[in-house]
């Protein structure tokens, strides 16, 4: 695996010539046992397809809601395999076996509260449980790299509308999905220059950071 500390200068500016490498967990003690099919990964690859038009690659984890199996899994994912970012999928609530959040917060160096309370708006225009979600988001840093670490639920229709956001019967942005943020938030922890699908999710970034389309 080779050193991506050459991916950014000292600045933390991005770099345009790197494959984002994203890394997908999901969190269920039953899909992880094969009691039933996983549903968070394949929403959360066939959602990425659509909405990204840089290059990427993903590396999968299907692991229980145990915390040392999560907290292994993030820490493996950003340190060895240098995610630039990691997405779970399931164990943000309050029963005593979600504990998901929990091991991302230990994982992290910097908590984005932000990430979160966007997730808890949108999931509460269908229903007034989402104060019951606990999800969160944090940056991981190690020696040479870091890292963005998504915690989000694990329906695929709530993973799609965190994701993307809401819009209208026209098409128009209601309420804005998490993943505009998150190509300039890879931009500032010194990742590559990720460029998105405008019809699915447009990602925003000031105009001193936006570079021009590659031909």
């Amino acid at each position: 695996m080779p050193n991506k500390s050459a991916a950014s200068d000292a600045s933390g500016a991005a770099k345009a010539d790197e494959t984002v490498t994203i890394g997908l967990v999901s969190v269920s003690d039953r899909a992880s046992s094969g009691t039933y099919q996983d549903q968070g990964i394949p929403a959360l690859r066939e959602w990425l397809a659509s909405a990204l038009s840089s290059p990427f690659r993903i590396e999968t984890r299907l692991i229980p809601d145990e915390r040392q199996a999560i907290e292994k899994a993030l820490i493996e994912l950003v340190d060895a395999v240098q995610c630039d970012l990691v997405i779970t999928t399931g164990g943000t609530g309050p029963a005593r076996r979600d504990v998901t959040p929990d091991a991302t917060l230990a994982v992290g160096t910097k908590e984005m509260q932000g990430f979160g309370e966007q997730m808890r708006q949108i999931s509460l225009r269908f229903v007034p449980t989402a104060v019951l979600s606990r999800q969160t988001a944090v940056i991981r840093e190690c020696e040479s790299h870091a890292a963005l670490i998504l915690n989000l639920p694990g329906q695929p229709k709530s993973i799609r509308e965190t994701l993307e956001g809401l819009k209208d019967e026209s098409g128009k942005q209601v309420v804005a999905g998490i993943f505009a943020a998150v190509p300039y938030c890879i931009d500032l922890i010194g990742g590559p220059y990720i460029e998105t699908n405008d019809a699915v999710c447009k990602a925003f970034r000031p105009k001193s950071a936006i570079r021009a389309k590659n031909p």
